[in-house]
C-alpha cells in the first residue's frame, strides 16, 4: 500500500518514512504542501499523512485542494497544534483522524491501520483449502496432502501453507516479502533463508511433472508456473 507523507521536519520525516517502510508500506515523502499537491496529482495513494504546519502550502490548504476532487483517499493530520478549533477545522475539511505531536510510532501505526480498515472494502475471499490442481498434481491444503496420480505425500504445515500461497498466485508473482510476512511474521534475513529451504523442498516434490516449475523472479519473489 502506498502512503503519501508530508512532513517538513527532515529528521521526523526520515524516521516516519523508515518506520512505515519497515511495516511494509511504500512511502513518498514530500517536505512542503506544494510538493505534496504535485505528488497526489501524479499518482494514487492509499493514505495521506499530512503535517499541518508546512512551508509554501500548509496541511489544511493541501487537504482542501485534495478534497475538491477526491473524497475517498483517507487523510490523517500530524500536528503540534492541539487547540480544539484546529481539530474541528481538520475534521470539517474532511480528515479521517488527527494525531497530535509528540506521538508514539505504535499509536500512529494503530491509527493508520484503523483508518485503512474502515475505508477499504472487504477483500474477496481467497481459496484456502482447495483442492488445487497443479498440472498432474492434486493439492489439498486442508489435509496437507500433495497427490501425484495415486501417490500421496503428506506435507508439513509450513510446506502446505507456502504451496497454498503459490497456488493462489498461480502463474503470477508471489512477492517474497508478502510470503515472509504472511507465514513467518517478518521478512528478516534468517526467515528468508528458511523460506528458501522450503521452496527447494517444494521444487523437489513437484519435479515429476515437467510442466510444473517454481521460478525465481529476480528482486521480487517466486512464481508457480504450470505450462
Amino acid at each position: 500500500m502506498k502512503i503519501l507523507l508530508l512532513e517538513d521536519d527532515a529528521n521526523l520525516g526520515f524516521i516516519l518514512q523508515e518506520h512505515l517502510e519497515l511495516e511494509g508500506y511504500s512511502v513518498k515523502l514530500c517536505t512542503n504542501g506544494e510538493e505534496g499537491a504535485k505528488a497526489v496529482k501524479a499518482a494514487r495513494y492509499d493514505l495521506c499523512l499530512v503535517d499541518v504546519m508546512m512551508p509554501k502550502k500548509d496541511g489544511f490548504s493541501f487537504a482542501r485542494e485534495v478534497r475538491q476532487t477526491d473524497q475517498q483517499t483517507p487523510l490523517i493530520f500530524l500536528t503540534a497544534k492541539s487547540l480544539k478549533e484546529d481539530r474541528i477545522e481538520g475534521f470539517r475539511i474532511g480528515c479521517d483522524d488527527y494525531v497530535t505531536k509528540p506521538f508514539s510510532m505504535e499509536e500512529l501505526m494503530l491509527r493508520i491501520r484503523a483508518v485503512l480498515k474502515r475505508v477499504r472494502p472487504p477483500a474477496e475471499p481467497e481459496p484456502t483449502a482447495g483442492p488445487f490442481t497443479i498440472g498432474q498434481y492434486l493439492f489439498d491444503h486442508g489435509r496437507q496432502v500433495l497427490q501425484y496420480r495415486k501417490e500421496e505425500r503428506k506435507l508439513t504445515s509450513r510446506e502446505a501453507d507456502l504451496l497454498r500461497l503459490l497456488c493462489v498466485h498461480l502463474n503470477t508473482v508471489l512477492e517474497r516479502d508478502e510470503a515472509l510476512r504472511t507465514l513467518w511474521g517478518s521478512d528478516s534475513f534468517f526467515n528468508g533463508r528458511s523460506m528458501d529451504v522450503f521452496i527447494s523442498r517444494l521444487r523437489k516434490y513437484l519435479r515429476r511433472d515437467k510442466n510444473v516449475e517454481i521460478l525465481n523472479v529476480h528482486g521480487k519473489g517466486f512464481k508457480l508456473v504450470v505450462r
